[in-house]
């Protein structure tokens, strides 16, 4: 029996192994791979988000990555219109595609949508990054209290870009964007099959310290100095960047950033972890289970 179409997610924690696994299912497919991270979309920060290496993306094509300039604005429903978009294409012509990531609303937003919100005029999202600027990060916290105390007791406050998403879009709607969020799950004109890896701590996190590693040796301070100039920019709002910046400042010794890199990492993969394991449609694969792309594949035939 030929499957029904299908789009196979891959997510799970950082460091999990999620890009190489997508690559060889796809492959093996003949399908492409759709990019469900919010960092690596960006141009300029290959290192720092673990971005596809050149000879994943020559055996594989990779759609959302490495695209757009550091100060362009993009949210999750950007990204669930586009992603959607190549999706339905991809289905048409392979009947199967692959997407791969970690950024837990992308995710979401693909498979479960999200709320419609309005369009954020262009002199709003000015204003308020200009008073973002110059007032700081502890203002704009404050000011989602002000305008959504709801939103403000749930959401993760460092996360800023999440914040500052709510506070424009309060501004935009006259109204709070808690009261926008009516959480309805979308329905999608194809199967859509969630895998997430996983793996016992101790390897997740020593796999995240090697990668740290990894990445130093690969030029992540380098990289970072590059767009130190550009600190400012949400885009580089991220862990191994702004450790960096800290150091640059210094504000952190260079072993200090280092060692905070792998912490803040692991706090992240940990966020990752319990994000998903509110999704039960998930279905969890061991790192470690032997022919994993094969097990997969078998899902997806219905074996």
């Amino acid at each position: 029996m030929k499957p029904v179409p299908t789009v196979i997610v891959i997510t799970g924690p950082t460091a999990s192994g999620k890009s190489a696994l997508a690559v060889d299912i796809a492959s093996r497919l003949s399908t492409e791979i759709i990019s469900a991270d919010s960092r690596q979309i960006y141009q300029g920060i290959p290192i720092v988000t673990a971005m596809p290496t050149p000879e994943e993306r020559a055996t594989v094509p990779h759609h959302l990555v490495d695209m757009l300039p550091l100060d362009a604005y993009y949210s999750a429903s950007l990204f669930e219109t586009d992603a959607l978009a190549i999706a339905s294409r991809l289905l048409r012509e392979r009947g199967v595609a692959v997407l791969c990531g970690g950024s837990m609303m992308y995710v979401d937003a693909f498979c479960n949508g999200i709320d419609p919100l309005p369009t954020v005029p262009e002199t709003i999202r000015q204003t308020l990054t200009q008073e973002w600027t110059e007032k700081g990060d502890d203002w704009l916290r404050t000011e989602l209290l002000r305008t959504d105390p709801a939103y403000y007791a749930r959401v993760d406050l460092h996360n800023l870009k999440r914040v500052f998403h709510a506070v424009e879009i309060s501004r935009t709607a006259n109204a709070p964007y808690s009261s926008l969020c009516t959480g309805h799950v979308a329905s999608r004109p194809f199967r859509i099959l969630k895998i997430s890896l996983s793996a016992p701590r101790e390897l997740l996190f020593s796999r995240i310290n090697a990668r740290v590693d990894q990445m130093l040796a690969l030029g992540l301070e380098e990289e970072a100095r590059r767009v130190y100039p550009l600190r400012h920019l949400n885009s580089l709002n991220t862990v191994g960047l702004k450790e960096m910046f800290a150091m640059f400042d210094g504000l952190l010794k260079p072993a200090e950033a280092i060692e905070r890199i792998k912490k803040n990492t692991r706090v992240y993969a940990k966020k990752q972890i319990t994000w998903f394991r509110r999704d039960p449609s998930i279905i969890y694969k061991e790192i470690t289970e032997p022919n994993l792309a094969d097990s997969v594949i078998n899902l997806y035939r219905g074996k």
